[in-house]
């Protein structure tokens, strides 16, 4: 790949370290996606991350998801879903 086609990435520094997230919202209209991160224990919470994207790619995303769970499960074993929060923090996650 040539120099003109790669891209400079940079990370800032509030996440070089990552988060954890236990909880998530979706919401979305006709454009876009919002999906907010939680990370939620015993009775408080903090949202630790949000992405905002388009249908399409959302779609892409889900797929790559999808295909790295297939790939961690041949290599592990099977996921067991794990159980939803059943918390209310301002609403429910």
């Amino acid at each position: 790949m040539s120099d003109q086609n790669q891209a400079e990435i940079k990370i800032v520094d509030n996440l070089a370290g990552g988060e954890y997230a236990n909880a998530m919202q979706i919401v979305h209209n006709k454009d876009e996606f919002l999906i907010t991160f939680f990370n939620v224990a015993s009775s408080s919470g903090r949202v630790c991350g949000k992405i905002m994207t388009s249908p399409g790619h959302l779609k892409r995303m889900i797929s790559a998801l999808s295909e790295n769970l297939k790939k961690y499960e041949k290599q592990y074993g099977e996921v067991k879903e794990s159980e939803s929060p059943r918390k209310e923090i301002g609403f429910n996650v």
